[in-house]
């Protein structure tokens, strides 16, 4: 393909490298770890209800998306309890699973996300190989990016470690004092893993945080995953600052470098 990508301003070059969110979008993670998300949430909402059954649960999709979709775990534990009108202290990262405080709740998803991981696996959505190995003819370098702590295992048991040149995780986050979505920084410093400058480099999303990430840390070209089968979450995607909206990797692929995948 030659000229602009789709989306990019007039005379805008291709990427030449991407960084790609884990959970939703090479990895179909998303649905675990909402489904830990509503463990933790709504054991806690019962025990802090004001009276028995005195609260609504957690949804799984829209309150996933709103709230934690792509937000570390205390990010996300926070804003969706403050949403609630539940106001607890912060307390601290080392808290046991619980409701006393935002890292106790934030540690009882962990326990939860960490069961169901060893129960169930995790998989790569079908079209993420062939995407990645189109991209990697290209000589185009590309690193996932996670707020998850565990993001490696998963990546390296869907056999994509020979297609990523980084990875970027919730540990490094809390490692190097890097702030979450939808602070830019993980993407910036997966950007500078790839030796690349955020002007050439496209971002993958399919969370609403991460798309206005990459969209705040400048980088040349924002790209929103929407795997909903009825394509619901395109229109929001849109909104908060994506370029182009795809379907799948292979389509990427195909509309910004006109490679088959």
């Amino acid at each position: 393909m030659n000229g602009s990508p789709p989306g990019a301003p007039p005379g805008a070059a291709l990427p030449r490298a991407v960084v790609l969110d884990t959970d939703g979008v090479l990895l179909d993670s998303a649905v675990v770890h909402a489904a830990a998300w509503k463990t933790a949430f709504d054991a806690c909402l019962d025990e802090l209800a004001p009276a028995p059954g005195d609260w609504v649960p957690f949804d799984a999709d829209a309150d996933y998306r709103r709230f934690v979709d792509g937000r570390s775990r205390y990010d996300g534990a926070r804003a969706f309890l403050t949403a609630r009108g539940i106001r607890l202290g912060p307390g601290e990262p080392g808290d046991p699973p619980g409701c006393g405080t935002v890292w106790a709740v934030a540690a009882r998803k962990e326990a939860a996300f960490l069961d169901r991981l060893a129960t169930q696996g995790v998989a790569a959505f079908d079209d993420v190989v062939t995407a990645l190995g189109a991209l990697r003819s290209l000589h185009v370098p590309c690193a996932a990016v996670s707020a998850s702590r565990h993001a490696r295992a998963p990546i390296t048991a869907a056999g994509l470690d020979p297609y990523l040149a980084a990875v970027v995780d919730g540990g490094d986050a809390a490692r190097l004092g890097l702030p979450g979505k939808p602070d830019p920084a993980l993407f910036l410093h997966a950007t500078g893993l790839l030796g690349a400058d955020p002007s050439g480099t496209a971002v993958v999303e399919d969370a609403l945080a991460g798309v206005r990430a990459a969209r705040h840390g400048g980088f040349g070209l924002v790209v929103g995953v929407d795997r909903t089968p009825d394509g619901h979450d395109t229109a929001a995607l849109r909104e908060q600052g994506a370029d182009l909206v795809v379907t799948d990797l292979a389509e990427l692929v195909r509309e910004v470098w006109g490679e088959r995948a």
